[in-house]
């Protein structure tokens, strides 16, 4: 992958969608559609916006009994993305059935623990261990299950590359130096992400916020 850098467009209005892809296609690996996009626009919004040529990373954190994931991810089959999410916590039943279930140029990631959860969320919600401990042993059920990848943190991504050298990871939650980390807990830079084996980075706000996308997305991808 030349340019690891894909973009988070999370709105639910397919015009500005496609603006915004239009503004930033030539600085960027990719966009990322997530459930806000596709709630909205469904298969037709994710048409119009691969008609820009760029990959598509559909973030659909896909999450349910086995059988019903692989149905979903059979659904969009037709769509071609480059990268679908589903959630690790669904068991390593649900993953085989959703990786035996993708197209076959279709990277399917498993989500570990949300860069907006902190080690007191996850106790709120039963997880007694701290979020790297967590990431870890989902990780290895990931791995067992076949996928291709996991999505994690920056704080999570170097250790877990080494356990899983061949492993696509993708990284969210990124924040430039000295950028505003929002609702996000764990967050490092692109560069430090990439440093440690991040094979995407994913950034939303400082690039769709920005006075100029295009400026920031170069201003990031200069980083590298």
């Amino acid at each position: 992958m030349t340019n690891p850098l894909y973009v988070a467009i999370d709105t639910p209005y397919l015009d500005d969608a496609v603006e915004l892809t239009k503004r930033i296609k030539h600085h960027v690996g990719g966009v990322k559609l997530g459930l806000e996009f596709f709630c909205a626009n469904g298969h037709h919004g994710v048409h119009e916006v691969q008609k820009l040529g760029l990959p598509i990373f559909l973030d659909l954190k896909l999450h349910d009994i086995p059988n019903t994931v692989a149905k979903a991810m059979q659904a969009i089959n037709v769509l071609e993305p480059a990268i679908v999410t589903i959630h690790a916590a669904g068991g390593r039943a649900m993953m085989e059935d959703a990786k035996a279930a993708a197209g076959a140029h279709t990277k399917v990631v498993a989500v570990t623990v949300l860069t907006s959860l902190d080690d007191h969320d996850l106790s709120r919600v039963g997880v007694p261990d701290s979020p790297d401990s967590q990431v870890a042993r989902l990780a290895a059920l990931a791995q067992e299950a076949g996928l291709d990848g996991i999505v994690c943190s920056g704080h999570e991504v170097k250790a877990v590359k080494r356990l899983w050298k061949d492993g696509f990871f993708v990284v969210p939650g990124l924040r430039p130096e000295g950028g505003q980390s929002g609702d996000q807990k764990r967050t490092v830079t692109p560069r430090q992400a990439r440093d440690d084996g991040a094979s995407v980075l994913v950034v939303g706000r400082p690039i769709t916020k920005a006075e100029n996308p295009d400026e920031a997305a170069r201003a990031i991808v200069g980083t590298l």
